[in-house]
């Protein structure tokens, strides 16, 4: 029941929750459970993401990187998914890596985005 999903993450996000808050932004941005909003989505993912939630930080850069509810950004897109990096999260260093690989942002670099990819693929298999 989404709609049931939606009013307990919204219970624990106004409380300041920030897995919570990158639920409910997660749940914005899907449309489950209420009407899909990017703008809300945002909103819950930067409350979480400024708390050190790294998967708000990785959804942030894709919004950017993708132009999922915004304006491509490449260097908004770079700045929350090397905050994600640092926190080893697999989904982000894909998505940076892919950054290098294509230029999107950043000089183009192989060696960068084979490194990222062997990253990512490590912390899939631990």
């Amino acid at each position: 029941d989404y709609a049931e999903a939606v009013k307990w993450y919204r219970l624990a996000a106004e409380q300041g929750h920030a897995d919570a808050q990158n639920n409910l932004g997660w749940m914005y941005s899907k449309g489950y459970g209420v009407e899909q909003d990017y703008q809300e989505t945002l909103k819950w993912y930067k409350l979480s993401a400024e708390q050190g939630n790294s998967n708000a930080q990785y959804s942030i850069g894709n919004m950017y990187l993708y132009g999922y509810g915004v304006e491509i950004d490449y260097v908004e897109a770079l700045k929350w998914l090397n905050l994600s990096v640092q926190q080893n999260n697999r989904d982000a260093q894909n998505a940076l890596g892919w950054m290098y690989y294509y230029g999107w942002g950043v000089e183009k670099d192989p060696d960068e985005a084979k490194k990222l990819f062997q990253k990512a693929t490590n912390n899939y298999y631990q």
